[in-house]
């Protein structure tokens, strides 16, 4: 069975969404982080860098949840078969975890990039439902999630955004969600 290891509060949370929404049993392995589970030597042959998310796939050990959520949408979800379609779910990802989460999460860029990043998101979310159209995809997974920490860590405003507000609502009353991320709050 495959194994998630994270600690309260860390972006495992993120991987665990997922792995609700593709219905993948798992083992949630709660690290201690505070304890220096993270550092100890059985986790650190998982992980050498002592950073969650880590997941343990049978003998196929993986971290960093951008790869985590790439590898569990290549062998669990419904990933497209072209390179280009992969490489578009791939864009997104990265994109949550490199340049919304530092623009956001970083204090000292976060007033310059919030309406750069908020501004295209808003007008793709006017359009569809979901990033890549009417379904959830692991895009979704990716980028929604950082979205959906801002009302639960920031409270930033982000009332000029209506559609990305709406958004955040949608997936925050997904199930999976509700019974992970939701319920950090």
């Amino acid at each position: 069975m495959l194994k998630l290891y994270g600690g309260a509060l860390s972006r495992a949370s993120i991987i665990h969404w997922y792995l609700e929404e593709l219905g993948v049993p798992y083992e949630f392995v709660l690290l201690d982080m505070q304890a220096g589970e993270h550092q100890q030597p059985e986790f650190l042959a998982i992980n050498p860098m002592g950073k969650v998310p880590a997941i343990v796939d049978g003998d196929f050990q993986l971290w960093e949840s951008g790869a985590i959520l790439f590898y569990l949408a290549q062998k669990y979800g419904n990933m497209p078969s072209s390179p280009e379609a992969q490489a578009k779910i791939n864009q997104w990802i990265l994109f949550g975890n490199a340049t919304l989460a530092s623009g956001i999460f970083v204090e000292a860029s976060r007033e310059k990039e919030t309406p750069r990043l908020m501004k295209p998101l808003n007008q793709i979310f006017e359009q569809q439902p979901f990033l890549l159209g009417n379904e959830l995809s692991v895009a979704d997974i990716a980028v929604g999630s950082i979205l959906a920490y801002i009302p639960m860590m920031l409270k930033l405003d982000l009332s000029e955004y209506p559609a990305v507000l709406d958004y955040i609502k949608r997936l925050s009353e997904r199930p999976a969600f509700q019974n992970t991320i939701g319920k950090r709050d």
